[in-house]
């Protein structure tokens, strides 16, 4: 079986990084993905997909991107399930990113994007 997934889109919030029990590094956050047709309005839609990144990379993430970020990810698509409060069952479909590229990244200062960084191993070096 083959299970792959690489995407490029936009953050849509601020990512926020958390510890697992384990002392595990983990981030979450969502990619807008624009669609390349219009609707009946004439207005282009996205798609949102919720994302996991793990270890250094979740600390890299956390680190350097901003709601705003153009990122691009590989990862493996997951789908599972859970009951919510009123038994209904709920499922997810959701990537488990294996590598992260930081393409154009959101500053603090005014939101103003810089580009021209690249990171290798979750580590930005100049181009």
């Amino acid at each position: 079986m083959f299970n792959q997934v690489t995407l490029i889109g936009r953050i849509t919030k601020d990512p926020e990084l958390r510890y697992t029990s384990e002392g595990i590094a983990v981030t979450n956050f969502t990619l807008a993905l624009n669609r390349n047709y219009k609707n009946s309005n004439g207005e282009y839609e996205a798609d949102f997909v919720n994302c996991h990144i793990w270890r250094k990379n979740a600390e890299s993430t956390a680190n350097y991107c901003l709601k705003g970020s153009l990122v691009g990810i590989t990862g493996k698509l997951q789908s599972r399930h859970y009951e919510n409060q009123e038994g209904v069952r709920v499922y997810v479909t959701e990537v488990l990113c294996d590598d992260i590229r930081f393409i154009s990244l959101k500053t603090p200062n005014n939101n103003q994007t810089f580009s021209g960084e690249l990171v290798k191993n979750s580590e930005v070096v100049g181009t």
